[in-house]
């Protein structure tokens, strides 16, 4: 896989990360909206993913449970926003289910997939309620962690 020029973010509160993966955009597509391959690389090993209920459409809701080393499951629920297939998923985790608002609103996430030579440019834009979410999610390990999944699912869809 090759990396992408890196995007600039768009704000103070974003952090951006883009592949150019040898894909199609419809197995990427494919790769965030069946549980089944979404458990496959989710989580960046040596994390896991038990669970993943993707009800994708806007509006629907998503239940990913990624689960450390240690055997702690982390969830992360949340719902859709917009759902353009083969070119867009956007989520957030301001609401769990049926517009249920969350306790603390972390982030919300915008993955394209484009046609570009070599394959797909996926791009993640992921957008925080405040500059120091931001950074939280920036010390957490986003680059690195964001970038193995990415890795993971370039693997995966090479499969398909």
């Amino acid at each position: 896989m090759v990396k992408a020029r890196d995007i600039e973010p768009e704000s103070d509160r974003e952090l951006v990360l883009t592949r150019i993966i040898p894909a199609k955009r419809e197995k990427l597509y494919r790769a965030w909206t069946e549980p089944e391959l979404l458990k496959q690389w989710f989580a960046p090993a040596p994390y896991t993913t038990p669970v993943a209920e993707l009800d994708v459409r806007p509006g629907g809701t998503t239940r990913i449970v990624m689960r450390d080393p240690d055997g702690n499951d982390l969830p992360n629920p949340g719902v859709y926003l917009e759902v353009v297939p083969n070119e867009r998923i956007v989520m957030t985790d301001a609401f769990t289910s049926a517009w249920g608002p969350s306790e603390k609103p972390f982030m919300t996430a915008i993955v394209t997939f484009e046609d570009a030579p070599g394959g797909t440019r996926y791009t993640a834009r992921v957008r925080h309620w405040s500059v120091e979410d931001r950074k939280t999610h920036e010390e957490m390990g986003f680059h690195q962690g964001w970038g193995q999944c990415a890795d993971q699912l370039a693997a995966l869809v090479a499969k398909l």
